[in-house]
């Protein structure tokens, strides 16, 4: 049975997890609906990448519990079940790899097919339209991802994230490296796919310029208690 639509695309509560940090992740509550969009500080890098793993299931809480669509993470009892789960979210990480020494049409290809080299005519159509929509020029398509600048780089995890259609994004410190206009310029464009879309992120970050830019709700994780505190919605600065 399908979710009724109300029904959170994430939801944690209560969540415990040791890993290898200095101290446990604690998450006591947070909800991220259809179309919400949430930003989210007080994740390190080790933490960040832990919660998520922990939201697409590959990992599962010590205490509390993760549910995905209404449905448990610790219900996902197979490999195919657990990769049928992932069709919800999109992940822009810069832990994804990139195939530096072939061309980007290539690397935004890997997410519709296994044929990169050559790409088929009817996957490069759709290859060419994923990389407008995340802010790339045409010019680039043929270029080796290894030239690219880092704010393209992280166009191109976007352009990946989008490839399947997803209904929640889930960005792990996305312009960690980026300079503030960058990611100002980063959260506009993603505020606008977020619309045209009406998708739904979480994104991790400790970015002052791109939560501003992207706008939705500004939440601060207190890593040592867990509690989530969220302020108003960003002014989006466009």
């Amino acid at each position: 049975m399908a979710p009724d639509a109300n029904t959170p695309l994430i939801e944690i509560a209560r969540l415990r997890k040791n890993f290898g940090g200095l101290r446990p992740l604690r998450v006591n509550a947070l909800r991220v609906g259809a179309g919400e969009r949430l930003t989210l500080r007080g994740l390190d890098a080790e933490a960040a990448e832990m919660l998520v793993l922990l939201v697409t299931g590959a990992s599962v809480p010590d205490e509390g519990e993760v549910r995905v669509a209404g449905r448990d993470t610790r219900a996902i009892a197979t490999d195919t079940d657990w990769l049928v789960s992932l069709d919800v979210f999109g992940l822009v990480t810069s832990r994804a790899v990139l195939l530096d020494s072939l061309p980007l049409e290539s690397n935004l290809a890997l997410p519709l097919t296994l044929s990169i080299d050559p790409v088929a005519p009817e996957v490069g159509a759709a290859v060419a339209v994923l990389a407008e929509e995340a802010g790339l020029a045409a010019a680039a398509l043929t270029q080796p991802v290894g030239a690219l600048t880092e704010a393209d780089r992280v166009r191109v995890h976007l352009a990946r994230a989008l490839a399947l259609n997803p209904r929640v994004l889930l960005l792990e410190h996305p312009t960690a490296r980026l300079t503030p206009a960058e990611s100002t310029a980063f959260g506009r464009h993603l505020a606008q796919i977020g619309e045209r879309r009406a998708l739904a992120w979480l994104a991790l970050t400790e970015d002052d310029a791109f939560a501003a830019a992207a706008g939705g709700t500004r939440c601060r994780l207190a890593p040592g208690s867990g509690d989530v505190t969220a302020g108003r919605k960003a002014w989006r600065l466009w």
